[in-house]
C-alpha cells in the first residue's frame, strides 16, 4: 500500500512539473496580435523587445513581416520592435476594395494606436517606403523619422500612363510567372540562390488582386505627382539605405526634402536587408543613433 501511495505522489508531482513547464513555454511564445484598420480589415502584427524609440518595420510589395527576420532579433535587444502584415498580405485580412498607399498607412496607424506608441521610427522596404510616408502624415506627433530601404530613389521622377499600363499588363495576363520574372530582376548574381528562389516563389503566390491593385495605386501616385508632394510635406528626417543596383538621385530628392540623405550599400540588391543583414543592421543602427 505504501508503494502505491508513493507512486501516486510521484505521478501527481510529475503532472504538476509538466503543467508548470507547459505554462513557462506558453509564456515564452509571443503570438501575433490583431487589430482592425480604419476600414475594419484585421491587421496582424508582432511585438518583440522593449526600449524607445519604437521601431516599426514595414514590408514591401507582396511580402509580409517575415521579411524582417534578419532585423528583429538584433534590434529587439534595445528597442521595442513591431512587424506587421499590411492588409491583403500575410495573416492580415482581405476584403478591401482597393489596396492603396493611404489605406496601408491606416494599417500602420491602427497598430501604433493599438499599442499606444508615443515615439516611432518607421522603416519601410520598397513599397513600404511610400506606405511609411502615408503613415507619418497620419501621425505627425508620434513618428520622429523615416528610413527607406531600397526605396526613395528619385521621388520627383515622372511616369506616364503608357509606362504604367505596360508594367501592369503582364501581371494581369498571368500573375505568377510575371511576378517571378519581375522579382528575379531585383537580384544580383552573387546573392544567395536559395534566398532568391524563396523570395521569387513566395511573392508569386501573393493574391493577384491585392498585388495588382497596390502596384497600380503606387504607380498612379507617381504619375500624378502625389508621391512627391506627400514626401515634400514631411517635416521629419528621412534617410534611405539603398543598394547600388539602381541609382539614387540624392540631389533631386533634396529639392523636395533638403535634409534627405542616403547610405548606399555596395554590391547589394533590392532585398539587401535579407541578403546582407549584418551590413544593413550596422547602417540602420548608426542612423537610429543619430539624433533627429
Amino acid at each position: 500500500m505504501r508503494r502505491v501511495a508513493l507512486h501516486g505522489v510521484r505521478y501527481v508531482g510529475l503532472m504538476l512539473l509538466l503543467a508548470l513547464a507547459n505554462q513557462a513555454l506558453a509564456a515564452e511564445v509571443k503570438w501575433p496580435r490583431m487589430t482592425d484598420s480604419a476600414d475594419g480589415v484585421p491587421i496582424a502584427y508582432e511585438v518583440q523587445g522593449s526600449g524607445e524609440p519604437t521601431l516599426v518595420f514595414i514590408h514591401g510589395w507582396s511580402s509580409d513581416g517575415r521579411y524582417w527576420r534578419g532585423q528583429v532579433p538584433y534590434f529587439s535587444q534595445n528597442h521595442r520592435v513591431i512587424t506587421l502584415d499590411l492588409a491583403g498580405h500575410g495573416h492580415s485580412g482581405l476584403g478591401r476594395d482597393a489596396y492603396t498607399m493611404p489605406a496601408f498607412g491606416e494599417d500602420v496607424k491602427a497598430v501604433l494606436d493599438d499599442l499606444e506608441v508615443e515615439r516611432a521610427i518607421l522603416i519601410g522596404h520598397s513599397m513600404g517606403g511610400p506606405v511609411s510616408v502615408e503613415a507619418a502624415r497620419l501621425m505627425p506627433d508620434h513618428v520622429i523619422g523615416l528610413v527607406g530601404v531600397d526605396t526613395f530613389h528619385h521621388l520627383a521622377s515622372a511616369i506616364s500612363q503608357e509606362q504604367r499600363d505596360t508594367m501592369r499588363e503582364p501581371f494581369q495576363e498571368d500573375f505568377a510567372p510575371a511576378a517571378r520574372q519581375f522579382v528575379a530582376s531585383m537580384f544580383i548574381e552573387s546573392t544567395d540562390s536559395a534566398l532568391r528562389d524563396w523570395v521569387m516563389h513566395d511573392i508569386a503566390t501573393a493574391p493577384p488582386e491585392v498585388a495588382i491593385s497596390a502596384m497600380d495605386d503606387m504607380l498612379s501616385r507617381h504619375a500624378d505627382g502625389e508621391a512627391s508632394r506627400h514626401f515634400e510635406e514631411l517635416t521629419i528626417q528621412v534617410v534611405a539605405i539603398n543598394a547600388d543596383l539602381w541609382p539614387t538621385d540624392i540631389e533631386a530628392n533634396r529639392q523636395l526634402q533638403p535634409e534627405f540623405r542616403a547610405v548606399i550599400i555596395e554590391e547589394s540588391d533590392h532585398f539587401l536587408h535579407m541578403a546582407k543583414p549584418a551590413a544593413f543592421n550596422h547602417e540602420l543602427e548608426r542612423i537610429i543613433g543619430t539624433p533627429p
